[in-house]
């Protein structure tokens, strides 16, 4: 390799590095550290750097046993770092590869002094360079002093100051929170009220916001930028927002490169870039945001991130320039020139990517999950993932990123109209998550490009797009398969329709039939007329250099192939797609570790995912990675032209898993579980039939064929009932129904959800432990399993669940039952790989609730406690290799670990912060501890809860309930903790001589006398005396849910801890008891727990 010389500066580099990661996996802040943080480790570890990481995030690829030299399961806050410095003593710390999390501790560490009293260097960025871009006033001191443009604006530290500046500048105006990640707390407002209510949440969680004029109509533009500590500075890639400015760059779809962008104004927004980079001093790699003008030739820097972001994470994989870990190496203070293009392995780090292809972001939401939630798209992030999607054209990306999604769109449009024409005019001006639909139903209906433009601010250019595909679909359907010209099917895989959009679209005389027969026949009709995809490369060398990178994508517009099937024949893994709620970061662990141990095994492995946060996307995961969709359409295009010996399916989660049946269909080797078992266990009709032959006990079920039937089910057992569709994730549709009228509401919402399969009811069993089996079989044997149990009662999903393991509270017998069922049913189904089975159990009554034959989102958990790698043992079992049992077992360890969930209800305004049996979760952390308390005290702080030491809110509905906290309430009693209590909670704890604060709840002025001076709890939560609500509620059912539903709103938007679950509530005022101070939590790397 040929590469530009220079002479080499000596580098002073560090002998032991302490990298901060992000923790939980939470809406603004995702799996893209993970991906980042895995790559500094590596960069460093090349340098013969011991590196030390502290992260909760257990179901990370950063904290596996092969990356880091010491990983602590700890929170991420100067408290516990600290402790980590005192006894690792490192000489440099990474902060910009962990997110906002990782930025602000570092920040808080050094104005403590901590970073100088132990001689700790910060690499990278220096800290008075992130201090200039996290301080809105500092930043827009700044700009202004290098004469480059920026929103007018004002910094504010309280409410009058805001009120003042937003009349000074005039509404509407931006307001935007600093220190803070994924737009948190901004938002556009409009007038007083709205600026009110918006400067007063955001200045509930930090020092200061900013008040700026609203740019109304601009474009939004960025640039990732690359800077060495020699001044050397080059922009790595640019990014287009098709959204106008004032949605969050996470919220908006974006293209690189930008399309719409004139060559002027391209090469202007470079330069300035450069120029600020230089000029702030920033060391490694930063992302710059624009709003660009429309028409007139002016531009405004809208902001700065000094560190990695999610923009990162997608320019990374959009150009194959590995940023995190060249970032890595120039915060070690390597120049440009001198650290090699791992990717391309023939140009320097200094060489610009050129894109000769169109990539299109689209972010994932998960809105419909939540109730009372606000669906509108703003300034502040509220998605959970994206995908991304890459074409010759940015028709066919935008196809591939729409079907990615797995929201139910075939593509771009729809062959049926899904709005109302009367609505079309609001989802245009309002944007949401349906926009870029509604755009396409509107020219369909034949409304003019202008007309979107004006409603939508979107550029012409990008709705004319958006023309040619609905023109093309309209062209479609004069035409039934046989009659449909070879010319116009050509066409339409140009731009981006799958077959099954096409079969979709075609003339019919029947409506098309579930399942996928209509659109194997166009994949038939289409290869009889030789149409088929190519494989291209993503090729960032502009012809200079023969590409050398294995990222891969398939395009129709192409007539020849960039690689060629290679041997020996390599196997399949198919990824987990976007992140979203229920289908994660651990789901990537699993991937990844899959493709790891087929390579040990001496396999060539190919990856198909298209979730740019990942590490399984990462350029050294594997042989070959397919930026492609998770279709059957797709994987057997890719399976034929790699002739694959097989594919993987069970480490992804549910979404490759439902593609089991269908590819078997085809003839192509699933390994391990045969897929007619896969259909026995997740079709809830059979495996409940299964278990009923088997005498396995199960909850009283039936398969519903009408909302009659289900009325009668419901009349038999009695109300509560658990309505659960077949083939889901993370409990999609799944509800709990109290009376006739929920089943009916919920019944239709299963059926949407699932309408190719069956929909069963269950009596649902209040009062019942949950507890999970995690194993992996061989030909029906079990070779090694984890049994965890739930904090939380059954009712709790179980990835909204606590979760502990070993179990610390199962009846000896309970366990020893468990073990034999999950044998039996691994025998029945001839288990070969990973599967999960959830049980709950009630007087050790013990029934089956679900099995998954697929890895779950407990994996990585019990795999990192047990030292036991689960996947590894899969997937040699699944390669039909001779796999031994593990040595030890759960009962010899003398530490526990204890899962707890992560929640983003913060983000979701308006969104009801209360736990059911659909997920709400957006990621999880684990820690560890010598006993239960201890490690959830360490998981919980992870999350964000603090030791309450102002004030805690008590409020118990049902009697059962209050009696259950009596003795946690005797214990906060003797803590010397205020406890605020409401009305009925009060009176139930006097009764029983526990001495409370009454507080009245909103709504409830009947249970005071007139004159009553008692507080009202909302205003004792705007006033501060409150840092945790413990909430429970009298019942779930969607009417007794008002007061109760405005104080846990409340709590949630001033960044409050909120339990509402009594088992939770009750190990926690424990933990609290046993551990009085934060420095009895034990700080010991994992290495020394097992």
């Amino acid at each position: 390799m040929n590469l530009p010389t220079h002479d080499k500066v000596e580098i002073d580099k560090p002998s032991k590095v302490l990298i901060l990661g992000s923790g939980a996996l939470k809406i603004g802040e995702a799996g893209e550290f993970d991906y980042s943080g895995s790559q500094a480790i590596k960069a460093l570890r090349e340098e013969g750097i011991r590196t030390v990481l502290v992260n909760p995030n257990i179901a990370t690829i950063q904290t596996s046993e092969d990356l880091a030299d010491e990983v602590y399961f700890l929170p991420v806050n100067p408290h516990f770092v600290e402790r980590v410095i005192e006894r690792e003593r490192p000489d440099g710390l990474l902060l910009s590869f962990g997110g906002q999390t990782a930025l602000n501790c570092g920040v808080e560490l050094d104005e403590l002094g901590i970073l100088e009293k132990y001689n700790v260097r910060v690499l990278g960025t220096p800290l008075d360079t992130i201090r200039t871009t996290e301080d809105r006033h500092l930043f827009a001191e700044v700009l202004r002093s290098i004469n480059m443009d920026t929103p007018r604006s004002r910094a504010c530290e309280d409410l009058e100051s805001a009120l003042e500046a937003a009349e000074e500048i005039t509404f509407p105006v931006m307001v935007r929170s600093a220190f803070s990640l994924g737009g948190k707390g901004s938002g556009i407002a409009r007038n007083v009220e709205e600026l009110t209510e918006m400067a007063s949440n955001a200045l509930a969680t930090v020092p200061q916001i900013l008040v700026e004029e609203y740019l109304e109509g601009w474009k939004e533009v960025e640039y990732e930028v690359v800077r060495d500590a020699m001044n050397n500075c080059i922009t790595v890639c640019n990014m287009e927002n098709i959204d106008a400015l004032g949605i969050h760059t996470g919220e908006s779809i974006v293209v690189a490169p930008s399309q719409t962008l004139s060559d002027h104004d391209y090469h202007r927004l470079r330069s300035v870039s450069i120029r600020l980079i230089q000029h702030l001093g920033v060391v490694g790699e930063c992302n710059v945001q624009f709003a660009l003008h429309p028409h007139k030739d002016e531009y405004r820097i809208i902001e700065v991130n000094a560190r990695l972001s999610r923009s990162s994470a997608l320019a990374s994989k959009a150009t194959g320039y590995p940023l995190a870990f060249v970032a890595a190496k120039l915060a070690l203070g390597y120049s440009l020139i001198d650290v090699p293009n791992s990717i391309t392995q023939v140009t320097a780090s200094c060489f610009e990517p050129a894109l000769d292809y169109c990539v299109i972001k689209m972010p994932r939401w998960d809105l419909k999950k939540f109730r009372r939630v606000s669906t509108s798209l703003g300034s502040e992030m509220k998605s959970v993932g994206e995908v991304m999607a890459i074409g010759r054209g940015f028709e066919e990306a935008m196809q591939k990123a729409c079907r990615m999604l797995g929201v139910g769109a075939h593509g771009l449009v729809s062959a049926r109209d899904h709005f109302e024409e009367e609505n079309l005019e609001e989802l245009l001006v309002v944007p949401t998550e349906e926009r870029i639909f509604a755009i396409g139903e509107a020219l369909r209906k034949g409304w003019s490009v202008d007309r979107i433009h004006q409603l939508t601010h979107i550029t012409p250019w990008f709705i004319e797009r958006v023309g040619e595909v609905v023109r093309c679909q309209q062209e479609i359907r004069e035409f039934d398969l046989a009659t449909l010209p070879e010319e116009q099917l050509r066409r339409a895989k140009e731009l981006g329709f799958s077959d099954n959009q096409i079969s979709r679209a075609l003339r019919r005389e029947t409506p098309i039939e579930p399942g996928y027969a209509a659109s194997l026949e166009v994949r038939d009709r289409r290869e009889e007329l030789g149409i088929r995809p190519v494989v291209k490369q993503i090729d960032t060398l502009a012809a200079e250099y023969p590409a050398q990178t294995n990222f891969l994508y398939m395009t129709y517009n192409g007539s020849e192939d960039d690689v060629v099937a290679k041997d020996p024949a390599p196997y399949v893994v198919l990824g987990g797609g976007a992140y979203r709620i229920g289908s994660s970061v651990e789901f990537d662990w699993c991937a990844v570790n899959a493709v790891q141990a087929l390579s040990r095994s001496g396999h060539r492995t190919v990856m198909i995912n298209y979730n740019p946060e990942t590490v399984s996307t990462d350029y050294d995961s594997c042989d070959r990675l397919y930026f492609e969709e998770l279709t059957l359409e797709r994987v057997l295009d890719i399976f034929e032209r790699e002739n694959s010996q097989g594919v993987v399916i069970s480490v992804g989660g549910q979404i490759p898993n439902q593609l089991a049946v269908p590819l078997g269909n085809r003839g192509v080797k699933v390994l391990g579980t045969k897929v007619e078992d896969i259909d026995r266990a997740e079709n809830r009709e059979k495996f409940s039939s299964l278990l009923d032959d088997l005498g396995i006990d199960q909850p009283e079920w039936r398969e519903l064929t009408s909302v009659d039937d289900a009325r009668s089910f419901a009349e038999n057992c009695g109300y509560p009932v658990l309505i659960r569709p077949s083939y889901v994730l993370s409990g999609a549709a799944m509800s709990v129904a109290h009376s006739d009228a929920e089943m009916e509401s919920y019944l239709k919402a299963a059926a949407d959800v699932s309408r190719e399969h069956p929909v069963v009811v269950s009596k649902f069993i209040a009062g019942a432990k949950e507890i999970e089996w995690d194993g992996v079989a061989q030909d029906g044997k079990v070779i090694c399993y984890a049994i965890s149990e739930h904090v939380e009662n059954a009712g709790v999903h179980s990835g909204d669940a606590t979760m502990v393991f070993p179990s610390q509270r199962l009846y000896l017998e309970t366990s020893r039952r468990i073990k034999k069922i999950s044998r039996l049913i691994a025998e029945a189904l001839n288990i070969t790989g990973p599967y999960n089975i959830q049980f709950i159990a009630r007087d050790n009554h013990i029934k089956v609730i679900e099995c998954n034959l697929r890895a779950s989102r407990s994996f990585p958990f019990v795999s990192k406690i047990l030292k036991e790698n689960f996947i590894d043992y899969a997937i040699r079992a699944m390669l039909g290799e001779k796999v031994d049992p593990p040595a030890k077992s759960a009962f010899e360890f003398d530490f526990v670990g204890v899962k707890a969930p992560q929640f983003s209800f913060s983000r979701l305004k308006g969104a009801d912060p209360l736990l059911g049996v659909e997920m709400a979760s957006t990621g999880e952390v684990a820690c560890l501890g010598d006993q239960v308390e201890e490690a959830y005290l360490k998981a919980l702080l992870s999350v964000g809860f603090s030791i309450p030491e102002k004030g805690i809110l008590l409020t118990t509905g049902k009697i059962e309930d209050k009696v259950d906290f009596l003795e946690s309430a005797r214990k906060l009693q003797q803590l010397d903790i205020p406890v605020y209590a409401t009305k009925g909670t009060h009176d139930f704890l006097k009764e029983n001589d526990i001495e409370t604060r009454v507080l009245k709840m909103p709504m409830r002025d009947e249970e005071f006398e007139a004159g009553s001076d008692a507080m009202d709890a909302i205003e004792a939560i705007e006033k501060g005396l409150i840092d945790l609500v413990i909430n429970i509620p009298r019942s779930l059912e969607r009417n007794d849910l008002t007061s109760g539903y405005l104080v846990r709103r409340k709590t949630v938007d001033y960044g409050i801890g909120l339990l509402t679950n009594i088992q939770a509530a009750n190990l926690f005022v424990d933990a609290l008891w046993k551990i009085r101070d934060t420095d009895e939590l034990m700080v010991k790397p994992w290495r020394e727990y097992c």
